[in-house]
């Protein structure tokens, strides 16, 4: 494409461009100005650091950020570990069935409130689940079930993202091995190469890519994800995403900065994780830039 040819795409895009990133800039100078104390509608007119030291030193915040890492990280890991398990064990599957990456997109059109509001039904200590197995003997009442919704670990929140990401790193990682097809790993065969390490020295570093692109959005997500962790998680402590919607909702405008500045930290928590995650990346296993970004 000539330069002419690219200035021609660009004039067209520029429209779009420019309301996207005056939307996307506006918001974010909006938060910032407002985390850092200028709200008049609360009578805050200076700028102050004033909410960002409160929340370093507000247990609720320490907790919920404790809790928010934790649960993404598990959420992160187990999926990251099924989808990888679940796409090597399809990858010869998927290159004669079609259906199959069908199959495994039907979970990724169902919303996470959905995906929240079915697991309410199923696995609560009410819930169909706790239904069936009292039914057959198992337990004395259907109140005896494990409590898996609002309990202290966070389970349900896990098992619900655990439920949507899956199938989508599966997807991911599916693609690039039908891509690539198998003939880097026969011929590590044909050198003698075994079972583990054909698939530690030539799969998993040809997949590695893209598994971690589908990790890194995937962490992003939850630890930024409101809808799942307000229905089935804890009032307190609550993910960072429930205490700023909270707060900023409140009737209390004083409260609304706070709300802001949570989610700037959360903005600045994410964006470094995922620059050390990608430069431990880079040293393990030779990634220089997710497929994605």
């Amino acid at each position: 494409m000539g330069a002419s040819a690219r200035f021609r795409v660009a004039l067209l895009l520029l429209p779009a461009l420019v309301v996207i990133g005056g939307l996307f800039v506006g918001g974010l100078a909006l938060a910032l100005v407002q985390s850092l104390g200028y709200f008049p509608p609360a009578g805050e007119n200076a700028f102050t650091l004033a909410h960002y030291r409160a929340l370093l030193t507000e247990r609720e915040f320490r907790a919920s950020l404790q809790l928010t890492f934790a649960l993404a990280s598990v959420a992160t890991i187990i999926s990251v570990v099924l989808g990888l398990t679940l796409a090597l064990c399809l990858r010869a599957m998927a290159r004669y069935n079609r259906l199959l990456n069908v199959l495994l997109q039907v979970p990724l059109a169902v919303p996470h409130l959905a995906m929240a509001v079915a697991l309410v039904n199923l696995i609560a200590p009410s819930g169909l689940i706790a239904r069936v197995v009292y039914s057959v003997g198992l337990i004395a009442a259907p109140a005896e079930f494990p409590a898996l919704i609002s309990d202290r670990y966070g389970s349900g929140i896990i098992i619900a993202y655990v439920l949507k990401e899956t199938p989508f790193i599966a997807l991911m990682t599916l693609a690039v091995l039908v891509r690539l097809g198998d003939e880097y790993e026969q011929l590590a065969r044909t050198l003698g190469a075994s079972a583990w390490q054909r698939l530690r020295h030539v799969t998993l570093p040809l997949v590695a890519p893209a598994v971690i692109s589908a990790s890194l959005v995937v962490f992003a997500f939850v630890f930024g994800a409101f809808e799942t962790p307000f229905i089935l998680g804890r009032t307190y402590p609550a993910m960072l995403p429930v205490v700023a919607q909270r707060r900023f909702m409140s009737a209390d405008l004083s409260e609304r900065p706070d709300a802001v500045a949570i989610a700037v930290v959360m903005s600045l928590i994410v964006t470094i994780l995922v620059w050390v995650y990608m430069r431990l990346a880079r040293v393990l296993v030779g990634v220089e830039r997710p497929t994605i970004f």
